[in-house]
């Protein structure tokens, strides 16, 4: 390459930089048509440990509606969002640990120590179940950087 193709580069590749950050930001939380775990009950995957399809009964956090099957999962939710809401906003946490976001479905949950995971299908959640706390570890080291 001679140095006026070199030159050129160089002088166009700050141009084309500005362009790239306009890209929009993926939310917080994972949602469905403004829907946080596609109008599932987040409370009632710790208490019926099973994902419930929430009511009437909503709230909005983090930009997303979140459904409940209670008033009482409601409330509790309320009290304390950041215990009952799947970690990494509801993406699939296996897809969190290898460093990129990926779409969740309800049934593919796992409560450990405490915390509720997503994953994107059943398959992948028996990934994610081979290292559970080595795929936390590496999700928690790239989820600052994946969204926001």
């Amino acid at each position: 390459m001679d140095r006026r193709r070199l030159l050129t580069l160089a002088l166009a590749a700050p141009a084309l930089l500005p362009a790239t950050r306009l890209i929009a930001a993926e939310p917080e939380i994972f949602s469905v048509s403004g829907q946080a775990i596609r109008g599932i009950d987040p409370v009632a995957y710790f208490q019926q440990s099973a994902p419930v399809s929430g009511g009437a009964d909503m709230l909005m956090w983090k930009g997303a509606t979140w459904a409940f099957s209670s008033a009482d999962n409601r409330a509790a939710f309320e009290r304390e969002p950041e215990r009952w809401a799947p970690a990494y906003g509801g993406y699939c946490a296996w897809a969190a640990a290898q460093g990129y976001l990926a779409p969740t479905v309800p049934e593919a949950w796992t409560v450990h120590d405490g915390r509720l995971y997503l994953n994107a299908s059943l398959r992948i959640r028996d990934r994610w179940l081979r290292d559970v706390e080595g795929n936390i570890a590496q999700a928690d080291m790239n989820w600052p950087g994946l969204v926001g």
